[in-house]
């Protein structure tokens, strides 16, 4: 499912890749395309759990970050979700779904990004979440 170019720029591993291919990315905007699939580690009883849209926006941002380190020919920097603010999912997704996730930077502060995630199914908002990711910097 996902393309090769994607697990240049997340330190994520199979199984446990959220995002297929990266749409759009530039320093503050970030933009992904995942398919939900039988056997994803989030899907339970055919749906795509909570747990599994915020790691979702958590890889979109992810893959931002590291397509810009690849632009700028430095190291990919892994990040933490520390916490995740006022979480609101309108649906669940379902085996076979395409999501289109969208993340902005809100804030970056030393070693910690604020940011705003969004996925859509189709045309319809069905997740929404701020989350503060605290950056372990690879080259310090």
């Amino acid at each position: 499912m996902f393309t090769e170019d994607i697990l240049s720029l997340i330190p994520q591993k199979p199984p446990f890749v959220m995002v297929d291919e990266l749409l759009f990315s530039d320093d503050d905007h970030t933009k992904t395309r995942f398919t939900v699939t039988e056997g994803n580690v989030f899907v339970i009883n055919g749906v795509f759990t909570e747990a599994g849209l915020m790691e979702n926006m958590a890889q979109t941002s992810a893959a931002g970050a590291g397509n810009m380190a690849r632009i700028e020919d430095r190291s990919i920097d892994i990040g933490y979700i520390g916490a995740v603010k006022n979480l609101e999912v309108f649906e669940l997704p379902v085996i076979g779904d395409e999501l289109i996730t969208e993340v902005k930077v809100e804030t970056r502060l030393l070693n910690i990004a604020v940011v705003t995630g969004k996925v859509w199914r189709d045309e319809t908002l069905i997740a929404q979440c701020e989350m503060k990711i605290f950056i372990n910097k690879i080259n310090e």
